[in-house]
């Protein structure tokens, strides 16, 4: 599976090429035929190579507490925190919903140890992540996991208004581990969990999360 533990996630190379090649560009017109209308297409293009560089940032998180605390699976702000009935384990459960916005870190972590018993990918419309349509409506890649001691909990990383490509690394049968990178959401998104009824949740709506280090929830 890929690990993808660079300090900038490769899928982001080709765009940070290109900005840079563009800028690049831009500063040798600058520099033989000096202008105005140079210099601001060329200040432009070097404050969009900072945002694509910061937007693919590949930080390194090392999760505290123990194989029952969930962690968060992305960085963002919770705007749904709820039990509910219509749910890719197929029973009531515990809905976190975490909004990401083109600021956020979008390399996601897995929330808990556990094995991969399921991946599936639906196509979708691109309604803005933060509708409450988003979750079954638009384009989406769910992971359902299953732990040491037979919790399933499931993952999805669902496209938004202006994301339109979702990676995810893990097959099913591949074991992650808790905190780990399992994939990315390119340009801004949502990624919704659903957890056993029964669990403790840590998180309510308007809490920022960041993935692999903040706790969401704890099993019982």
């Amino acid at each position: 599976m890929n690990r993808n533990t660079g300090i900038i996630a490769r899928e982001g190379y080709p765009f940070i090429a290109f900005s840079a090649g563009l800028t690049l560009f831009m500063l040798f017109g600058v520099y033989f035929f000096p202008s105005i209308l140079l210099i601001i297409p060329a200040v432009v293009s070097f404050l969009l190579t900072i945002f694509v560089i910061s937007f693919f940032r590949n930080p390194e998180r090392i999760p505290s507490g123990d194989d029952k605390t969930v962690v968060a699976p992305a960085d963002g702000t919770v705007i749904v925190a709820e039990r509910v009935s219509e749910t890719p384990l197929g029973d009531e459960a515990f809905k976190i919903s975490i909004f990401m916005s083109v600021f956020n870190v979008h390399v996601n972590r897995s929330p808990l140890d556990g094995r991969v018993v399921d991946v599936s990918y639906h196509k979708g419309k691109f309604y803005d992540a933060r509708d409450g349509r988003a979750s079954w409506e638009n384009e989406r890649n769910s992971v359902l996991l299953e732990t040491s001691d037979g919790v399933r909990v499931a993952f999805v990383q669902i496209a938004g208004l202006i994301a339109r490509r979702i990676i995810c690394y893990p097959a099913i049968g591949d074991v992650l581990q808790r905190g780990k990178r399992y994939g990315l959401i390119r340009f801004g998104s949502r990624v919704d969990i659903y957890l056993p009824i029964d669990m403790k949740p840590l998180v309510e709506v308007g809490d920022k999360t960041v993935a692999g280090e903040t706790f969401v929830g704890r099993l019982v």
